[in-house]
């Protein structure tokens, strides 16, 4: 052994370059002589993530093509042990839970990457999790209430998946080959979704998911 610690291996995940470029900069500054690799892709993302051994995953939640929270759960199929920290533009109090509970490391709004980067990087890579303290509070006062102040908040990962695809347009039989599942099955989560919800159609969901900030734009999923 030489004493010479291997550099830091981190994939950036994000479909703006320029915003991949920032948070290399923010965390080459923090971090001695970090190794980077890039995707702007879901394929391109899990194809890193398949072929080559990183530290840390940092990914955005919202990629063309496919859900932040699906391609979570492909890399936690692939890599279990790999920690993935999830970024967005959504308000930590909407999405910071249900990605935690699918697997995420941590989770820090864009807006505060600049400011939460390299805290949240630090703590993942020590092993534990981050979140931001306003995302921390609602999980306290949920834990106080025993229930969620949001309907979406008692649906379960393959829930929370089905409605974003159903949001995004995707058809049954589209949304079951995506997640490898069956038409059936795809079909019981959505009815559960509904009733989870208090929606009666495709529209209603829709519009509660716009109304609750679970998506920032439905066009973008559909580039």
């Amino acid at each position: 052994m030489n004493g010479i610690k291997p550099k830091l291996r981190i994939l950036i995940v994000d479909d703006h370059a320029v915003f991949r470029h920032g948070l290399k900069d923010i965390l080459s500054r923090h971090f001695p002589e970090p190794s980077f690799g890039e995707a702007d892709s879901a394929p391109e993302a899990l194809e890193h993530v398949n072929h080559q051994s990183w530290d840390i995953v940092i990914l955005d939640i919202n990629l063309p093509g496919r859900s932040g929270i699906e391609i979570l759960y492909d890399v936690r199929q692939l890599r279990p042990k790999l920690p993935v920290l999830v970024l967005s533009q959504h308000p930590e109090e909407q999405y910071a839970i249900p990605m935690l509970k699918a697997g995420a490391a941590g989770y820090i709004n864009k807006v505060r990457a600049a400011e939460d980067l390299v805290t949240a990087v630090t703590r993942v890579l020590a092993g534990g999790k981050y979140i931001t303290p306003s995302a921390a509070e609602e999980l306290v006062k949920q834990m106080r209430s025993g229930a969620r102040s949001a309907p979406h908040r008692a649906l379960s990962t393959r829930e929370f998946q089905v409605l974003q695809l159903t949001v995004d347009g995707k058809p049954g039989k589209a949304i079951a080959a995506e997640l490898s599942l069956s038409l059936q099955t795809i079909s019981t989560y959505r009815t559960r979704v509904f009733k989870k919800l208090g929606v009666r159609n495709n529209v209603e969901l829709v519009r509660y998911a716009l109304e609750n900030r679970l998506v920032e734009r439905l066009s973008k999923s559909r580039r």
